[in-house]
């Protein structure tokens, strides 16, 4: 029986690491994670409640609720306390207030914990922004996405559009290299490449040309691992 791996996916928004993950995933067979999306659903969580700036309630909240990742047809359909809330996540309200609750420390401990739970047995592909340094620091294989600010700007313009979001190319832009400045600078579990992390800068290549450079470097490890 060949060994199921591990598989992380690290980068900043819009690199093409969810698109990848989601059909890497699909090709070998793996469950696909994405951790971005258990972090927005806290988000959402802070939102209702209107505990974006009451840490403590929130996190009382968030030890009462069940956050469910599970697999789709475009990748995961997340759940809060049984509510399907995938679409919910992704507004540009969830996307300018995500990296300020990710940076809370007991949330972060407590998602990290859920994740390595749910990747404890190999055949994951993960992705995030702290997979390869914190939640799996010794999965087999880690990859660091990276693409100029107009190209992921670009695409996550495109995204919102298609959920009906009516915003303009430069206030994604000045949103994207806000969060750039947030994830980096964090204090806990800031985004970083790992010295053993392949970078891959996706600007000018395709989606299916970056899911066939991982996949064939896990068909290589699978023969070589034997």
């Amino acid at each position: 029986m060949k060994k199921m791996f591990t598989i992380a996916i690290d980068g900043p928004a819009g690199s093409g690491k969810s698109s990848t993950a989601k059909r890497v995933a699909r090709k070998l067979g793996y469950l696909f994670i994405d951790t971005g999306a258990m972090y927005r659903a806290v988000t959402l969580l802070a939102i209702r409640t209107g505990n974006l700036e009451n840490k403590q309630e929130l996190l009382r909240l968030l030890s009462g609720s069940k956050i469910v990742l599970k697999p789709g047809k475009d990748g995961n359909i997340v759940f809060l306390n049984d509510e399907d809330i995938t679409n919910a996540i992704r507004t540009e309200e969830i996307n300018l207030n995500v990296s300020a609750i990710s940076s809370i420390p007991e949330v972060r401990t407590e998602l990290v914990r859920m994740q390595q739970e749910m990747g404890k047995a190999g055949g994951v592909v993960m992705e995030g922004r702290d997979i390869g340094s914190v939640v799996f620091p010794e999965a087999d294989l880690k990859f660091f996405f990276t693409a100029n600010v107009d190209e992921r700007a670009r695409r996550r313009l495109a995204d919102l559009k298609e959920s009906g979001s009516d915003i303009s190319f430069e206030e994604v832009r000045k949103s994207i290299i806000r969060r750039d400045g947030l994830d980096s600078g964090r204090e806990i579990s800031p985004l970083n490449k790992t010295d053993d992390s392949i970078e891959i800068d996706t600007t000018s290549l395709t989606l299916e040309q970056q899911c066939d450079y991982i996949v064939d470097l896990v068909r290589k490890k699978e023969h070589t691992d034997e």
